[in-house]
């Protein structure tokens, strides 16, 4: 999650009231994460649309407006697989009282561990995005991963697309998405310890060596 907001706000085209200072989709242009600012009642009036969905003044997607006058468009989707976080309030302001809040697939605070997916939210340019990365995929996989196989299977999910950064942001986030192929994991990591690619013991400290006995 974003430590502070980002400096450029966006319009959203179906609620003028409402600003948003970040902003991450999907693929497939579904609402991943939202940051929002605005009055409380107008915050309120937003969340209500959303539920109604397709229904009369119901919203079941919304279009962000770039500085650049960009259009574009985010998709609701289901609204039980969000969550709601108000993160600050402002009690005096020139606008009068205004909050923060955040809209966000479950899946960025806990894996979906039966479907094998994830969603992970990082600052931009993060040094510690391979640490975050390596977790996400330790605590969704039902496969045991050693800490030494780290570079090599992050590298394996990201050559058949298990891993993906969401070519959708806005503001100080970037997204990743975690969608785990089990049996095909299970294939390939098997032929990779059959070939001593993966190991037990980092290489080449091997615990069943003679040398490393001795040590």
């Amino acid at each position: 999650m974003p430590a502070e907001s980002s400096k450029t706000l966006y319009r959203i085209d179906e609620c003028p009231d409402l600003m948003a200072d970040a902003c991450v989709g999907d693929d497939q242009g579904n609402l991943i994460f939202l940051s929002i600012w605005a009055r409380d009642t107008a915050v309120q009036e937003f969340l209500a649309r959303l539920t109604l969905g397709r229904d009369e003044q119901g919203l079941d997607q919304f279009h962000i407006i770039t500085p650049e006058g960009g259009s574009l468009p985010l998709f609701v989707g289901n609204v039980e697989r969000l969550e709601k976080r108000t993160t600050r309030a402002y009690r005096r302001t020139l606008f009068g009282s205004l909050s923060n809040v955040w809209l966000f697939d479950k899946r960025c605070v806990r894996p979906d561990k039966a479907n094998a997916s994830a969603l992970a939210l990082l600052p931009r340019d993060s040094t510690h995005r391979l640490d975050r990365l390596w977790t996400l995929v330790q605590d969704t996989c039902p496969l045991p991963l050693l800490d030494h196989w780290r570079a090599t299977v992050l590298e394996l999910l990201q050559t058949r697309q298990m891993l993906a950064g969401l070519p959708f942001a806005l503001g100080p986030l970037e997204g990743h998405r975690l969608a785990i192929d089990v049996p095909a994991l299970t294939q390939a990591l098997g032929s990779l310890i059959r070939s001593d690619v993966l190991t037990a013991y980092p290489y080449p400290a091997r615990i069943w060596t003679p040398e490393a006995v001795a040590a």
